[in-house]
C-alpha cells in the first residue's frame, strides 16, 4: 500500500494510489487523497503537497469545525463543503469526532461522557449514521461522482483528522474499485500511527490530567469494529457494497464505471 512522503503543514496525508485490488490491478497514484484538515496547508513552504498538483478538495468536516480551522485552499483548487454529520448534529447527537479537543482537555467530562466503553457505542453509533443520514449519503455521493469525472484532477477529501469521515470515504472507493476486506480493514487501521503522532501532546496533557488513557485512544484511534458498524450498516439496509452506492447514495452505474475505469492501473 502506498503512502505519500509526510507532508510538513497537512497530517495524515495519504495517497490511496497503490493499494492492491482483485485481479492484480492497484490504484492509479496521484488522483486520490485522503487527510486531515487543512488550516496549516502551505504550498510554498511544503514540496511534497506542492507535487500533487490538487484541483479539487473535499471538506467533510462541520461548521463549527470549519470556522474553528478554515482549510487554507492554494490557489486555482475547487473546495466542496460537504458537511457528513449536519444531519447527525441536527438530531441532537454531538459526534464524538467533533469534540476531540474540547474532551480531551477535560478528563472528568470524557469520563462522564465517555467511560465505561461509552466511547466506542458513540463512536459506533456515528458510523451507522456515515450509511444511513441524508447529509452523509451527499456528501460521499459528491466524492464518488467527482471522482468519476476526468475533470476532477487529483482530489483530496478530508474531516479533522482524517480517520473516520475520511475513512468511511475512503473505504466505498476502495470497495467499488474491487479491493477484498482484508485490504480495506488494512487502509482504514493505517492511519492511527499518523493521527496518534498529531494528537501526541493532547493526549500526553490528558492523561497527565489524570484521564483515562483508554478514553483516549478511543477517542483518537480507530478500530476494526467502528467500521465495522458502517459495514454492518450497509448490509442491513442495502445488502451489498454496490446497492448503497446506487440506491443509497444514487450514483449511476455509468458514474461507478467510469470511477472505475479512472482510478485503477
Amino acid at each position: 500500500m502506498t503512502t505519500t512522503t509526510p507532508s510538513t503543514t497537512v497530517a495524515n496525508l495519504r495517497d490511496l494510489g497503490g493499494t492492491p485490488l482483485a485481479d492484480g490491478r492497484t490504484v492509479r497514484p496521484g488522483l486520490v487523497l485522503r487527510s486531515g484538515q487543512l488550516d496549516r496547508l502551505d504550498v510554498d513552504a511544503d514540496p511534497v503537497v506542492a507535487a500533487l498538483g490538487l484541483r479539487t478538495v473535499i471538506d467533510f468536516r462541520t461548521d463549527a469545525e470549519r470556522a474553528d480551522h478554515p482549510d487554507r485552499i492554494p490557489q486555482g483548487v475547487r473546495l466542496l463543503i460537504e458537511d457528513v454529520l449536519a444531519d447527525k448534529l441536527s438530531s441532537g447527537k454531538v459526534p464524538a469526532a467533533t469534540q476531540l479537543k474540547d474532551l480531551l482537555s477535560d478528563p472528568a467530562m470524557a469520563e462522564e461522557h465517555l467511560g465505561g466503553g461509552k466511547v466506542q457505542v458513540l463512536f459506533a453509533d456515528t458510523y451507522r449514521s456515515f450509511v444511513s443520514t441524508a447529509s452523509a449519503q451527499a456528501a460521499y455521493r459528491t466524492l464518488l461522482t467527482e471522482l468519476a469525472d476526468p475533470q476532477a484532477g487529483p482530489l483530496l477529501f478530508h474531516c479533522t483528522a482524517g480517520k473516520d469521515r475520511t475513512g468511511w470515504g475512503a473505504t466505498v472507493v476502495l470497495a467499488l474499485l474491487g479491493a477484498d476486506d482484508e485490504t480495506l480493514m488494512a487502509e482504514y487501521l493505517s492511519v492511527n500511527p499518523a493521527v496518534k503522532q498529531a494528537f501526541a501532546p493532547m493526549i500526553e496533557g490528558f492523561t497527565v490530567a489524570g484521564g483515562n488513557p483508554d478514553i483516549a485512544l478511543g477517542l483518537i484511534g480507530v478500530f476494526p469494529e467502528y467500521l465495522q458498524a458502517a459495514l454492518d450498516e450497509v448490509s442491513a439496509r442495502y445488502g451489498s457494497m454496490e446497492k448503497y452506492v446506487r440506491e443509497g447514495l444514487g450514483v449511476p452505474d455509468e458514474a461507478v464505471e467510469a470511477l472505475r475505469t479512472r482510478l485503477t492501473a
